[in-house]
């Protein structure tokens, strides 16, 4: 049972106030501050970060920048001030929601996808979609999965990452530009992207061989490109080498042909004695190396006479 309060008296009063006694200025007085306070209230500020959007009767009049600025007071104008510089983010994928997805070559792909966006027009983000961020959602989904399926699951697991996001990025954006969202993506990341548990033992077995080929084609290329390049300088010396050689026989040839002229100029001169100073250079030659021996056979008969003229010979 709830108890009354007891006062002094059994009940409380109040002072009566008799309109009568305030005067009309002192009315007019207080209804202008009223009235006042309401104006002011129209006053609204935009942080840097920020842009105002201004309804009047709930329909879009005009965009802000920041700083301080005036609109009708409330119910006649309402400000919105969306953080246009703020980096927003959706999922694709995480929780089971909508993971799989078909590639290319009709395998199957469980991945998970993070979006990043801003907003770029704040009208068109506040008025042109019920749910925006619903929307993109949607959209990145659809997006996504358009994408895989143009790319192999080599690509999506391994090879070709950084250009599914590109690609999944441009897609996206093309959609949220056909519905006027007023959103600017900014970065698609391919969280994780692996083959369904049934099959990720056999996945990762592929994937393993696919990194040994690639360890191998590295090594080959490492030691083409340090052969080659050895081969082609050893090619080149050898070229080199023959060049003066080449051009060794051939001054020699020249040298000797220009002698031959010559001895050839001065036997034209004077044959007979060009003729006997040959001969006599080419027994000066030959006969110091010779067995010379003097055999005197004009003589009939008897035994021949023979005069060694050799070295340490009969002298």
């Amino acid at each position: 049972m709830v108890q009354k309060p007891r006062y002094p008296g059994g009940e409380i009063k109040f002072p009566e106030i008799n309109l009568q006694n305030i005067s009309k200025k002192t009315i007019y007085a207080i209804l202008g501050g009223i009235v006042g306070i309401w104006i002011l209230s129209g006053i609204y500020r935009v942080d840097p970060q920020e842009e105002g959007i201004v309804r009047r009767f709930g329909q879009y009049v005009s965009t802000t920048g920041p700083g301080l600025h005036y609109r009708l007071p409330w119910p006649i104008e309402q400000v919105d001030t969306p953080n246009v510089t703020e980096l927003r983010s959706v999922s694709v994928g995480f929780a089971g929601e909508g993971s799989l997805m078909l590639t290319g070559d009709e395998n199957i792909v469980d991945l998970d996808v993070i979006i990043q966006f801003r907003i770029k027009d704040s009208r068109q983000f506040l008025f042109e979609i019920r749910n925006p961020i619903e929307t993109v959602e949607k959209a990145s989904e659809a997006a996504i999965r358009f994408v895989i399926g143009r790319n192999s699951i080599d690509d999506a697991l391994t090879e070709n990452k950084t250009a599914i996001q590109f690609d999944t990025m441009v897609k996206l954006q093309q959609i949220l530009d056909s519905y006027n969202v007023g959103i600017a993506i900014d970065n698609v990341i391919l969280q994780d992207v692996q083959p369904p548990n049934q099959v990720a033992e056999a996945f990762r077995d592929v994937a393993s061989a696919i990194q040994d080929r690639s360890t191998r084609i590295n090594e080959a290329e490492g030691y083409r490109n340090n052969v080659i390049p050895q081969a082609r300088g050893e090619a080149e010396q050898l070229v080199r080498e023959a060049e003066a050689y080449m051009e060794q026989r051939v001054r020699r040839a020249e040298g000797d042909a220009a002698r031959f002229i010559s001895v050839y100029e001065e036997y034209s001169k004077s044959r007979d004695v060009t003729r006997t100073r040959m001969y006599l250079e080419t027994m000066l030659e030959i006969l110091p190396s010779m067995d010379i021996y003097i055999i005197q056979s004009e003589q009939s008969g008897g035994i021949i006479n023979l005069l060694n003229l050799n070295k340490g010979g009969g002298q």
